[in-house]
């Protein structure tokens, strides 16, 4: 049976894995918004290194795991979110103000809260992770 949403599947396969210790995990389907998604994680440290093979089947991903994921999600429906807004989705979302990240989708690609507050532009929240 096809994925339904593959942001979905890739936040709890990371999470699922992330629980049971396992060094590291296998996600498919993949698409480009998932990559981009996977390039923030690894930038903030969250996850190690990836690897995106192409088996012409819907592609998939093998992650090196770091165990610094306590807990990760999608966020559906995709909620707009204006420049001056993202305090009240860090108190709905996450533990505290300085630990974790909201990823948001803007203009300028996948980033997290934070670059896009420091910019000054707003997007679509697609995930968290702390």
């Amino acid at each position: 049976m096809p994925s339904t949403n593959v942001i979905s599947n890739l936040f709890v396969t990371i999470y699922n894995n992330e629980v049971r210790r396992k060094r590291e995990c296998i996600i498919l389907p993949t698409s480009k918004h998932a990559l981009a998604i996977l390039e923030t994680l690894k930038r903030y440290g969250y996850i190690g290194t990836y690897e995106h093979i192409q088996d012409n089947r819907g592609g998939k991903f093998v992650i090196k795991l770091r165990s610094k994921i306590t807990k990760c999600g999608a966020i559906s429906p995709r909620f707009k979110v204006r420049k001056n807004e993202y305090t009240r989705w860090e108190q709905q979302y996450l533990p505290s103000y300085d630990r974790g990240i909201l990823l948001v989708t803007t203009n300028q690609g996948v980033m997290s809260h934070h670059e896009a507050a420091n910019l000054g532009i707003g997007g679509l929240l697609i995930g968290y992770a702390y």
